[in-house]
Order: structure tokens, then sequence, then C-alpha cells
């Protein structure tokens, strides 16, 4: 992630991407220490299904990357790591965010 602050809609696609218990649970085995799929789904004890959702989201938002390495038998795999970040709330650093939001959609969300 860059130096500089996150825009609003960055922001926002960060929190909502980290506002679900599986993410951050894969956020957290990640920081101990990489890992591929079929590991990391045995470890967490989910579908590697429903975890390669959450890594698609996870990358999405620049929260994880993924690089393609061969094992010893010659089988690709793929191993996710957690990108470095850092993101600090304060109410100052949301009032600068939010003044970078893109306008609501014409569907009108804020009405809700």
């Amino acid at each position: 992630m860059s130096d500089k602050p996150p825009t609003g809609d960055d922001l926002l696609r960060v929190l909502a991407t980290l506002a679900n218990p599986h993410r951050l649970r894969v956020v957290a085995a990640l920081a101990r220490e990489r890992a591929y799929v079929s590991r990391l789904a045995r470890e967490l004890g989910i579908s590697r299904a429903l975890l390669q959702v959450h890594l698609r989201k996870l990358a999405a938002a620049g929260l994880v990357s993924a690089r393609l390495e061969l094992s010893e038998d010659g089988r690709a795999m793929k191993f996710y790591e957690v990108n470095p970040f850092v993101f600090t709330l304060t109410p100052e650093a949301i009032r600068r965010a939010a003044e970078t939001l893109s306008p609501p959609d014409a569907a009108g969300q804020e009405g809700e």
C-alpha cells in the first residue's frame, strides 16, 4: 500500500473487505506465514472454494498477493502472502477520506 492517505473509496473497500471473520482469519494466518490454498484451507477449517472467494476479495483490496511456484514434485502451487499495510483511523483521517468519496450512484444509496 502507498504512503499517501487512502481515498474514501479505498478506505471503504479495505474496511468492507476486513469486516468478515473469515477474511480477518486469513490475514492473521498469512501474517504468520505465507501459505498455499490447500494448507491454508485446512488450517482455517474452511473449504478451498470458500477460501478462494475470500482470497480474491483480499487481493482486490490490495491486502494480499499471490505467486505461483513449483513444488519439488513439479506441481504448480499458488502461495499467498500479506502485503504490508497500515491504516490509521482517526476522525481527521476519516474526514479527509470522506472528502474524496465517489458520489452516490443514481439508485440513491444514502436514502436507505
